[in-house]
This record gives C-alpha cells, sequence and structure tokens, in this order.
C-alpha cells in the first residue's frame, strides 16, 4: 500500500520543482544542474534527472528520489516526508491504510497520550535536579506560574530514562519511535536538557523543543520533535493555547522566533505572543492566526534572514488579506527575552508602535545600499520592486511604487517601467532553506560508483566485471549491478533491467553520473579508466585484507601462538609485496 502510495505522489509531483524550492536549477540536456545545498561549492554538482526521477549530488555523493531529498533537507523522517509530499500533491494517505483512518486515529491517541506523560515525567524530573531548577528559575529567571503554564520539565541526562518509564507504562518501541521520542538508536531523543512542552491549540501535548543546559561540545543548543503524526512543524503555532485569549482582547498577535521568547513575553503579561516553532513562516501558520485577528505583526532579526522571511511572510500575508507588520527591537537586545530582561515595559512599546512590513523591508533595503549612486538605485529599486510585486492589491502596488520613487528622487512613471519590466523577467523564486543535519555519505567508495558508472555507457568495459572477484565491491547494490555487467555484457543499460528492481534508486544515480561524467569520454579514455579503477578496487581490498591481518596478527601474538603468528606474518608479507608492485 506505500508503495502505491508513493507512486501516486511521484506520478503528481515534478522532481525538478520540489528541488526547484531549496535549489536554483538551469537547464542542463535532458538534466538539471544547480549548486549542492549541502556544500558550499561554487561550480554546480548538483544534478536532477527528470527522465529518472533522480537527484544527484557529486560533491556530498548523497542522491535519491523526490522523497529521500525531502528527508535530507527538511531533517524528515521517511514518514514524514510521504506526508510532506502527499499534502503538496493532494494525496490522501488515509486510503491507502489498510485499516483506514480509524487506524491512523488510534495511533494519533496513543502518541499524544505517550507525549502527555512525558511531559509530566519531565516535570517530576527537573524537581529533582539541583541543576535544572537552578538552570530554569535562577539564570533564565522564569517564574513558578509560568513553569507550571507551560509545563516546562528536565530530561535526565540518561540514554533510556524516558524510554524505559514509558516502556513500562505500556508502550512500545514502535509507538515511541513513532512519536519521535527517541532518537535512531532506540534511546531517549531529549537529554540534559530543559523540556519545553509544544501543544496544540487545545493544549494537548504533541512534540518539545529541548534546550541543552551548560556548554556540551558539538551538542545543538536546541532540538525540535520531528515531524510526527500528531506534530507538523509547517502547521504548529507555539504558544497558541496560551496566547488565545490575549489575542482576540487585543486583536493583534505578536509573532516571535524563539519559542523561550514568548515564555518570557508571557511571564510579564504580554500574552498576545507566539512562535513559529523555529521554522519559516507558512501560509498554514497564518491561516491559523487569522482565525483570531487580522493584526498580526512580526518580531524577526533584522539580518538578512530576518528581511527574507518577511519578504516571504509578505506575500503569503497579502493573499490571505492580513495586515503584517515588523515589530523593532530598540538599542542592542538580540531578541525579546534580552529586551524583557532590560525592562519589560521597553518590550510593550516596541509592540504598539510597529511598522507595516513592506515599508520596513523597503527601509532595510534603503540602509544597505548608497542611493546616491546609479549602482544603488538600481540595487534598491529592483530589490523593493519584487517584494511589491508579491502584494495582491493592485491599489497598495500603487503606493508602494510611488514610496520607492520618492526614496530615490525619481518620477512615479520610471518606477512603474521598471516594474513592468521586472514583472516579465523570469526571476527565480526564495529558496527554501536547507536544515538537514544528517552527514554526508561515507566517500570513500566513490571510485566503485564510478567504475560502474563507465560500465553503464560503455560496453567494452562490462567485460571487465568477469575478470575480478566482484565480492570485493562494497555494498549489495554494487555487486548486483556488476554481477549484471558480467553476464549480460556488450548493451548500453537504458533501463533498469527487471533483475535489478530492487536496486531501482542506486542503478539510477549510477546511470545519472554515467551521463553527466562520462558521457563525453572517449571509447578509449573510459575502458582506460574502467581499467584504472578495477586495479584500485583489488588494491584497496588487499589493504583492508592486511589492516585485518595485521589486527588478528596482535591478537595471536598476544595469545602466544607462534604457529598462527607466522603464518598470518607470511600472508602479510605476501601482500605487502603485491601492493607495493601494484598487483
Amino acid at each position: 500500500m506505500q508503495g502505491e502510495a508513493k507512486e501516486d505522489i511521484r506520478s503528481r509531483l515534478a522532481i525538478e520543482d520540489v528541488i526547484g524550492e531549496y535549489v536554483q536549477l538551469r537547464r542542463a540536456g535532458r538534466n538539471f544542474k544547480g549548486l549542492s545545498p549541502f556544500s558550499s561549492e561554487k561550480t554546480p554538482s548538483f544534478f536532477v534527472s527528470p527522465e529518472k526521477q533522480i537527484w544527484h549530488d557529486f560533491s556530498s555523493n548523497r542522491g535519491g528520489d523526490v522523497f529521500s531529498f525531502v528527508m535530507e533537507v527538511e531533517g524528515m523522517d521517511f514518514r514524514a516526508a510521504l506526508e510532506h509530499l502527499a499534502r503538496k500533491a493532494g494525496v490522501d494517505l488515509s486510503i491507502y491504510q489498510s485499516a483506514g483512518s480509524a487506524k491512523i486515529a488510534g495511533r494519533k491517541k496513543r502518541i499524544i497520550e505517550a507525549h502527555e506523560l512525558a511531559a509530566k515525567y519531565f516535570q517530576t524530573s527537573m524537581l529533582r535536579n539541583k541543576h535544572a531548577v537552578e538552570y530554569v528559575f535562577s539564570k533564565r529567571k522564569l517564574s513558578k506560574e509560568i513553569v507550571s503554564e507551560f509545563r516546562i520539565g528536565y530530561a535526565p541526562d540518561n540514554g533510556q530514562a524516558l524510554t524505559q518509564f514509558l516502556l513500562k507504562k505500556g508502550f512500545s518501541k514502535q509507538e515511541l519511535t513513532e512519536g519521535g521520542l527517541v532518537n535512531r538508536y532506540g534511546g531517549d531523543l531529549f537529554r540534559g536538557r530543559m523540556a519545553v512542552p509544544l501543544m496544540d491549540a487545545s493544549g494537548q501535548v504533541i512534540g518539545f523543543t529541548g534546550r541543552i543546559i551548560g556548554d556540551v561540545p558539538n551538542a545543538p543548543k536546541y532540538l525540535n520533535t520531528s515531524q510526527t503524526l500528531v506534530y507538523d512543524k509547517g502547521r504548529h503555532v507555539f504558544g497558541l493555547s496560551q496566547a488565545k485569549e490575549a489575542i482576540r482582547s487585543t486583536d493583534h498577535v505578536v509573532i516571535v522566533e524563539g519559542n523561550l521568547d514568548v515564555v518570557s513575553s508571557h511571564q510579564v503579561g504580554v500574552k498576545q505572543v507566539v512562535a513559529t516553532a523555529g521554522t519559516a513562516m507558512t501560509e498554514h501558520h497564518l491561516r491559523a492566526l487569522k482565525r483570531l485577528t487580522d493584526d498580526i505583526r512580526l518580531c524577526f532579526d533584522g539580518d538578512k534572514a530576518g528581511i527574507a522571511a518577511s519578504e516571504r511572510a509578505i506575500g503569503i500575508a497579502s493573499q490571505l488579506g492580513i495586515a503584517l507588520s515588523i515589530v523593532t527591537l530598540p538599542g542592542t537586545a538580540k531578541d525579546p527575552d534580552e529586551l524583557i530582561q532590560q525592562d519589560p515595559k521597553l518590550w510593550q512599546a516596541a509592540i504598539e508602535v510597529a511598522q507595516p512590513a513592506v515599508d520596513w523591508v523597503i527601509d532595510q533595503y534603503a540602509s544597505r545600499e548608497d542611493l546616491s549612486t546609479a549602482k544603488g538605485k538600481r540595487a534598491f529599486t529592483s530589490a523593493s520592486l519584487a517584494l511589491v510585486a508579491s502584494i495582491d492589491d493592485s491599489v497598495v502596488r500603487d503606493h508602494y511604487e510611488e514610496v520607492v520613487a520618492r526614496r530615490i528622487g525619481s518620477s512615479r512613471e520610471a518606477i512603474h517601467a521598471k516594474a513592468e519590466q521586472l514583472s516579465k523577467t523570469d526571476e527565480p523564486a526564495p529558496l527554501k532553506e536547507v536544515k538537514t543535519t544528517s552527514e554526508a555519505p561515507d566517500p570513500q567508495y566513490n571510485y566503485q560508483d564510478d567504475l560502474l558508472a563507465i560500465a553503464v555507457v560503455e560496453p567494452s568495459c562490462q567485460e571487465l566485471f568477469g575478470q575480478f572477484t566482484i565480492e570485493h565491491l562494497a555494498g549489495d547494490a554494487r555487486q548486483a549491478l556488476a554481477r549484471y555487467f558480467a553476464t549480460h555484457s556488450g548493451v548500453i543499460l537504458r533501463d533498469v533491467p527487471e533483475d535489478l528492481r530492487e536496486f531501482d534508486t542506486y542503478v539510477k544515480i549510477v546511470q545519472l553520473k554515467a551521463d553527466e561524467r562520462y558521457g563525453a569520454f572517449s571509447s578509449d579514455d573510459r575502458y582506460f579508466e574502467a581499467a584504472r579503477l578495477i586495479r584500485q578496487v583489488e588494491r584497496e581490498h588487499k589493504i583492508r585484507t592486511k589492516n585485518s591481518l595485521t589486527e588478528q596478527l596482535r591478537q595471536a601474538e598476544a595469545d602466544g601462538d607462534d604457529a598462527k603468528a607466522s603464518e598470518l606474518l607470511a600472508q602479510i608479507s605476501q601482500l605487502t609485496k603485491e601492493i607495493t608492485r601494484g598487483r
């Protein structure tokens, strides 16, 4: 059933369109290419094949289909990526569930029950931990009332504490994994952290934000629950259950970047404040808040990322008919929490003088350009008019074209003419942020993929696979493809044969690499390169074998087994000679 759902989604979405939201792609023959989102390369080595529905990044050796890409860039597991793409494609996944929606409802209920128990467990754990109490109440200066209201607790610095607690309560490891409460090793996801529950609009706990306590090398400051059946970061508004009454009474809402900024604001009585749980603003966030008020105020950083986030929000808000404005922090305060620590009245005052979002962004553009020069005016007007173009209301667009014209002392007609010109150009949409935290694949076997890629497009090289030990290749997929060449030599591999369907994605990645890397090579060059790579395969195998024998020799010597040590030494000596001679 899951396979059918995948194919349905795949058939409705163009892989280049999905990836194009994160990577600026350019047509390159039958494929698309762009800069890797996983490295800081200057030359494009990221390729997408619409024909094969595959992507591959040569710089990091990552690759796969549209689902693996979303898993990488969004930091999702497969289930979350499937649901994310299903929403994008308009596919109802419940029709592919054998037990239907009732089964899903039951799974969601169990996840929420586990999170409710986890929140209570974390609260109890905090009261028993002096270090956590000191951090929460003394360093963060949170009151008992606010800690209780937001159900803040502490995740013990123990790999299995919560897991064992919930297993004893009757939850299975599968349920804990599905709920995002455990890591990939089956232990607690949150360790040694202040645990702040993520609640839905009704106040049910559906996830957690974990803030590290103390300085832990290489540990992320914040750790959030991943996408689950009950928690969708693209829809969740942090603090909404605690803020909705204040939003209704004040008839406005302030969106901040950090969850703890929300907690600090509520503590000083400014309760019409929420956050988007550390993710980019989406239409779902704004729609949820629009049900309560049309006056939405953003308090984002004034840096490049903050401006970009505001730009995206302006376009979405315009389509929804929302009056969007920006809250600017006075002085040197870097976030609302810091300003509140200085003086809560300054925070309240900043909210009251929020500036219309488009005016604020235009001010930011103006501040970074020299408007006395032609170059500065060109850059300023290009950026400002691109922003204005995202506004649906034609009267409002006219107003801001006039604003831009006054800023540079130009005529309204000239600015309108440039706006018309820009509207005809195909400027790429702002790219989505890549949030991947996974490690790059091990690059040590890249040369084996290169060898197989040559054989895809050069039939004369395929016979070479009958002349060396295929088991020396790493992994089932590489060995299966090599065996296929050894028994079906002489044909360019354009499609994935039935014998290799099990390794469909890998074969397609190798085919893409073959097209892009070896398509322009001559037949002789391919053959010589393939022969060189085969020698490298054999040499690397001998080196690995030698290292393994060396470990066995150490053990034999430690055990006093002279006969075995002598035999191993002879084998090592022979391998050393072969490696040195390049045999």
